[in-house]
């Protein structure tokens, strides 16, 4: 009889889980530090989003800070399931997103809303972008926000760049420092702090919120204001995981996490003046270009570029994605100064 009552005990809980459809628990994953503003301003506010326009069916758990590997590995922790879905960095991992690069050339982009809005057209326009992120079901694809160069240092000209060791997040960025006549050094950001401290390096390319987050503002107390772009990154779901959603679940990710920046405000482009501001509230003085080093500055990247091109597998089609960008990134009000003058 006691077993009787405890079969029935178990199909009544089984019956009553499958009806009320308990909650899916998705494991969210990021590089960026927990008390960042990526983390406190976009991803928990999008994932409690989702938690909550789901009727509480979409739950989450928060890996933040690298909990589940360094910076680089983000996308390969996102396709073989470690996590179901996150945020990854494509310039972290050179060669593996050739043409998507294109989206880290240097553009003046302030807020990732923006960024966001042009990187999923370009995806949604270009073939041979969408084939480079075929083992993963992208989310989002952005080119971030325009990096500047944060120095020991004030630096006014071309000429002050030279010999200057610099730690670059990867890809165009990477040609840029070279061009410049500085010396690229690749670091993870965890590491740059300790590096600027010693003297290892000399100088920073990265974006305002990422000299916050990681707190370089305490060694690099002067920036250029000439963009060097920034880098590819997205967000993007395991593709078991997305195929074993049901259709309304998949509706919800898709249309919360298409521009999570415009979604929850977090790092758009009215969030871009307050960074700035704070920047210069804990002593980081920002010095603007003349026109005439302006001009060296982006007439070197535009070379940079055409150089990208020729190096492609087909230079044709990379030519054509790069005039495909300019006319987009155009269409949102930026310029993306390293598209030489005549493919614009």
């Amino acid at each position: 009889m006691k077993k009787f009552g405890l079969m029935v005990a178990v199909i009544t809980a089984l019956t009553l889980y499958s009806a009320l459809g308990f909650a899916e628990n998705l494991k969210f994953s990021t590089w960026h530090p927990a008390v960042s503003r990526e983390v406190k301003t976009v991803w928990l506010p999008m994932m409690e989003d989702l938690k909550v326009e789901s009727g509480g069916q979409l739950n989450y758990t928060m890996f933040a800070g690298g909990a589940l590997g360094k910076g680089p590995a983000h996308y390969e922790i996102i396709k073989n399931g470690m996590s179901d879905l996150g945020y990854f960095t494509a310039t972290w991992t050179p060669g593996k997103f050739p043409l998507s690069e294109i989206l880290s050339m240097a553009m003046w982009i302030d807020g990732k809303d923006i960024a966001a809005d042009i990187g999923n057209e370009l995806y949604a326009k270009e073939k041979a972008i969408q084939d480079e992120f075929k083992d993963v079901h992208l989310l989002e694809l952005n080119g971030c926000i325009q990096s500047f160069l944060w120095t020991k240092k004030p630096v006014k000209s071309l000429s002050e760049v030279k010999g200057l060791k610099i730690r670059t997040p990867g890809g165009m960025q990477t040609e840029y420092i070279k061009v410049l006549g500085a010396e690229p050094v690749f670091m993870p950001l965890g590491d740059v702090y300790t590096s600027l401290e010693t003297g290892a390096i000399d100088g920073v390319v990265t974006c305002p919120p990422l000299v916050l987050a990681f707190k370089l503002h305490e060694v690099v107390k002067h920036g250029v204001v000439a963009t060097f772009g920034c880098v590819t990154e997205g967000l993007a779901m395991n593709k078991k995981k997305w195929d074993s959603l049901d259709d309304k679940s998949k509706a919800e990710i898709t249309r919360i996490t298409r521009n999570p920046f415009a979604h929850t405000g977090g790092l758009d482009h009215k969030t871009y003046k307050e960074m700035i501001a704070e920047l210069k509230a804990k002593g980081v003085s920002l010095q603007e270009l003349s026109p005439k080093n302006q001009k060296e500055w982006y007439t070197a990247y535009q070379q940079v570029t055409r150089d990208w091109v020729a190096a492609q597998k087909d230079p044709a089609e990379a030519k054509e994605i790069v005039k495909t960008l300019a006319g987009i990134v155009a269409e949102h009000g930026s310029e993306a100064v390293a598209v030489p003058a005549e493919w614009r």
